[in-house]
């Protein structure tokens, strides 16, 4: 059963889309879906023990998605686009997976589920008819890092293949030998980040990042690059609010080649609840608080997809 604090989150959530729409997820809710392989590299079995870090390679499917819980939002709105998420599901066998949940920036506002619930409650509480100055300048006022997260450009890129995406929270990775060492995923476009200015982006179709992307996948894969930077003592790795240096070492950990798009409304794509839970031997929760409840979000809103799809 979902949490008292993951239920709050997923009511105001559904607020913030203007209400629940039946199949669709709360946050992201506007997806398209992409089947492809994981190729790990020689590094990656130093690093973890998990399957697909040994495996010659692992299928995968890859969803891509503007941040908003609203279906019909437009690619090239530029309050419902960015941070664009991307998330990659490893298949290693009949009903055994780990996955990869990401965004386009690097970092997250909120350290806790609760402060997250401020958060969007101030949101929320900050529309039409608001008292001046809205609930959410006195909470920014107050937590500087989801200040620093509001404030940060979010450009709209000119394809998701020229997009630079980051996990949100951190893992703890395990060899076969047993050493362990906490990092974070980042998947980097092997064709370069590319983005659009305000005024290009408004010359846009709604659609046109899944429309560019078909396009793309037409003259060939589109191929990003998996590393995982290492965090150095001191690093606070149970905190998403915490951004490394990027003086941080990285170990790459594979390529991501991305073939072609499947039918994200299809029985089996609807069904599909990524996780931010590794779950799997060699990759574990680093002890951040977000990562079990975003978890049981993902769980509750996928459980709630999976029932309007079967009315």
């Amino acid at each position: 059963m979902p949490s008292p604090l993951s239920n709050d989150l997923l009511d105001v959530l559904d607020t913030l889309a203007g209400g629940v729409h039946p199949g669709f997820r709360p946050a992201h809710a506007k997806g398209t879906m992409y089947a492809g392989t994981f190729t790990p590299s020689p590094a990656a079995a130093g690093l973890t023990r998990a399957p697909h870090a040994a495996l010659a390679s692992t299928p995968v499917t890859v969803r891509f998605s503007p941040s908003a819980g609203i279906p019909t939002v437009a690619d090239n709105d530029p309050k419902g686009s960015s941070p664009q998420g991307m998330a990659v599901r490893f298949h290693l066998a009949d009903h055994v997976h780990t996955d990869i949940v990401a965004h386009s920036h690097n970092g997250f506002p909120a350290r806790t589920g609760e402060e997250f619930l401020a958060f969007l409650r101030a949101v929320a509480a900050s529309g039409p008819g608001a008292p001046t100055p809205p609930p959410v300048v006195a909470f920014l006022a107050d937590h500087p890092a989801a200040r620093a997260f509001v404030e940060a450009p979010k450009p709209i890129p000119t394809s998701f293949a020229r997009q630079a995406f980051f996990a949100v929270t951190a893992f703890k990775f395990t060899s076969a030998a047993g050493a362990s060492r906490f990092g974070r995923f980042r998947l980097r476009p092997e064709a370069g980040t590319e983005f659009l200015t305000a005024e290009e982006a408004q010359k846009k179709s709604a659609d046109f990042l899944a429309a560019e992307l078909s396009a793309r996948l037409a003259a060939g894969p589109v191929r990003f690059q998996v590393a995982v930077q290492l965090a150095e003592e001191g690093d606070p790795v149970a905190d998403a609010t915490a951004v490394w240096p990027d003086t941080r070492p990285e170990v790459e950990f594979g390529t991501l080649a991305i073939t072609e798009r499947v039918d994200e409304l299809s029985p089996e794509m609807r069904k599909v609840i990524f996780d931010p839970v590794p779950r799997v031997d060699g990759i574990e929760s680093a002890g951040d608080p977000l990562t079990e409840v975003r978890s049981d979000i993902y769980l509750a809103s996928g459980r709630r997809r999976r029932a309007a799809a079967a009315e």
